[in-house]
């Protein structure tokens, strides 16, 4: 015979039991409870981390390790990418605890506007790891400026320094232009992209390859950066290409030429005082 269906009392029983066993089971400890703990902004709602400063100010948050397994664990915690600093680096927390840590973030004085990227790193003794990220945007006029400083000839090469004097990363382009006696053109790149990026108060050494310069010329070069924004800046230098080797060699033979011309000379000097018949005789007068 097939049983009767529960009644709705005995349903309502079964409920609640199954209720209670699993409040029982959250209530109880777990077995890995070192590798529960978490790390996130304190306060709730938040993904991740963000601040805004001026150069030089000192932004504070907080932190949260939540700890919701059965045993305590300890973590160090750490910055990387944007400076920062804990209330309290090394942290125990209690099982089923929360750890809220103070922290600050310092914009350095020199950084230029716009947005930075960082992240706070914590680890527990076992070695694991649990980071959250970390955004900074640094606040202020943006400058755009650029100079070209310390060109200079060697040979094939043409060497230079692109100094960022601004507040903004760039990205510069370079043209060059060397000139000969009588304004001759001798070099005409056009402006193109160099494969640098320069960040506010940085500075770069470069140079220009110049496989085709002249063997004898007069030079004047003109380097010429542009950036975004406006930057720009112009810098040049003069230089002499002379052939030594060639000029060594005239000198070799002119100076082989003066050297046998001269050995000539004194030989010919000497063979006249030997000669008897070139012997001049003067009357003095006086007679016996």
């Amino acid at each position: 015979m097939p049983s009767a269906p529960p009644s709705s009392t005995a349903r309502s029983a079964a409920r609640v039991l199954g209720l209670a066993a699993l409040a029982l089971l959250a209530a109880a400890p777990h077995a890995s409870a070192a590798g529960d703990w978490s790390l996130a902004p304190a306060g709730g709602g938040r993904p991740s981390f963000y601040a805004e400063g001026t150069p030089g100010s000192a932004l504070q948050d907080t932190v949260s390790v939540t700890n919701p397994g059965g045993h305590p664990v300890t973590v160090r915690l750490t910055g990387s990418g944007v400076p920062v600093t804990f209330a309290e680096p090394t942290v125990r927390v209690p099982a089923r605890t929360r750890a809220d840590v103070p922290f600050t973030v310092t914009v350095p004085a020199g950084a230029a506007p716009g947005d930075r990227t960082g992240r706070l790193v914590a680890k527990d003794t076992g070695g694991r790891t649990v980071t959250a990220r970390l955004r900074l945007r640094v606040g202020g006029p943006e400058l755009s400026a650029l100079t070209v400083e310390h060109v200079s000839v060697h040979g094939d090469r043409i060497t230079y320094e692109l100094v960022n004097r601004g507040t903004t990363v760039l990205a510069p382009k370079l043209a060059v232009r060397a000139r000969g006696l009588f304004g001759r053109v001798l070099l005409d790149r056009a402006a193109r992209t160099l494969p640098v990026r320069l960040a506010p108060g940085t500075r770069t050494e470069l140079s220009e390859p110049w496989p085709g310069h002249p063997a004898l010329d007069a030079v004047d070069v003109r380097l010429t950066a542009t950036a975004a924004d406006g930057a720009h800046d112009t810098a040049g230098t003069e230089a002499r290409f002379v052939p030594w080797g060639g000029v060594a060699a005239v000198a070799g033979v002119l100076t082989a030429g003066a050297a046998v011309a001269v050995v000539r000379l004194r030989g010919q000097r000497a063979g006249r005082v030997a000669e008897p018949g070139s012997m001049s005789v003067e009357l003095t007068g006086a007679a016996r």
